[in-house]
């Protein structure tokens, strides 16, 4: 199985499975010197975990991070950084009912049809799981891109949307609820939607936000590698993600160029920024922002046809652990993504300057 490694010059390469020993990584190409909180990667990794709350999967898991090399007295020395989280709460019996069946919408039939075998217990490397590797590897980068922010919240929960742009938002409240929606009233009742949706064995999906600030003029190679393009690329790698947009996105096709274009300020700003702080491919100075859009959960607690491995029809229903909307754990992974991909570009800049 190629396409495991993410990056060029900071390059993360995760391995395991759901229901291994262990998942975990190497990453290559982080700089010498950085000195590393690591109580604020535990804390990321926290955030991604499974069990935090009553309306995300009940799978419990420490999720603890522990660094086998690239770090001495909590600064990296160059070298590549490994590390494991081992799995801790497996329980491959959930999953012995489709060891011959394929989920609908899941990895197993086309993971089965490309390799020729599967591993039925949650998905093997197509599950979710894998992507606590990408928080740990993305919680260094945004420590490395210690001037740039990032902040990733739940937009969206079915019909339940936030109708404010990102700029009136207050984002010390996105972990102030269990949704991470940095609205308290919109993030009550998206909790109560999806504890009903749990009650009724089905999933809904939903949509993550992010604004990245404080990034400097210049970070992006056009013309094949634009920094939007990787953005996009980084978020469609994302487990269940089915959709990305930057800036104005699929609403900017409905304006005219008079109401679309970000005029300037003399200073280099832009008077408004439905560009997305993105211009040519490179960023302009001004936030980055783009929405992800999730699609449910396909593990669903309800009886459902499907095929065997012989091509019969049976039926079969979910069993397990499995969250009813999968958006709120989602969060610190955009982040984490969105993170890797800058921190590539930033190292880029800074070759090229020398």
């Amino acid at each position: 199985m190629a396409g495991n490694t993410f990056g060029n010059l900071f390059k993360v390469t995760t391995f395991g499975e759901s229901h291994g020993v262990a998942i975990g990584g190497i990453i290559d190409g982080c700089p010498a010197g950085v000195m590393l909180d690591l109580e604020a990667i535990q804390a990321e990794l926290d955030r991604r975990k499974p069990g935090q709350s009553a309306i995300v999967t009940q799978r419990k898991e420490p999720d603890m991070v522990e660094f086998y090399s690239g770090i001495f007295e909590n600064v990296t020395t160059g070298t590549p950084i490994g590390f494991v989280i081992k799995n801790a709460n497996q329980k491959s019996r959930d999953y012995s009912h489709i060891k011959d069946s394929f989920r609908p919408s899941h990895a197993d039939y086309t993971y089965n049809q490309k390799y020729g075998v599967r591993d039925y217990r949650g998905g093997g490397r197509s599950s979710a799981r894998e992507t606590a590797s990408r928080v740990v590897a993305g919680a260094i980068a945004k420590q490395v891109l210690s001037d740039i922010t990032f902040n990733s919240y739940v937009s969206a929960v079915g019909t339940i949307k936030l109708d404010r742009p990102h700029t009136e938002l207050d984002f010390s409240l996105i972990e102030s609820n269990i949704v991470r929606c940095p609205d308290t009233e919109k993030a009550t009742e998206m909790e109560t939607y999806i504890k009903q949706i749990r009650k009724e064995g089905d999933t809904v999906g939903g949509v993550v936000s992010c604004v990245i600030s404080g990034v400097p003029v210049g970070l992006g190679e056009p013309v094949f590698d634009k920094l939007h393009a990787e953005l996009g690329k980084a978020m469609l790698s994302i487990n269940a993600v089915k959709g990305f947009e930057y800036g104005s996105g699929f609403n900017g096709a409905a304006l005219k160029g008079s109401q679309h274009n970000d005029l300037f300020n003399s200073d280099g700003t832009t008077k408004t920024n439905l560009s997305g702080g993105i211009q040519g491919g490179i960023s302009n100075g001004m936030d980055i922002y783009f929405n992800v859009a999730f699609k449910p959960v396909a593990t669903i607690m309800q009886d459902q046809e499907t095929i065997d491995k012989d091509g019969n029809i049976v039926t079969m229903q979910g069993k397990g652990r499995h969250d009813p909307c999968v958006v709120p754990r989602a969060v610190p992974i955009v982040d984490a993504m969105a993170a890797l991909v800058l921190v590539d570009y930033w190292l880029m800049n800074r070759t090229i300057k020398k």
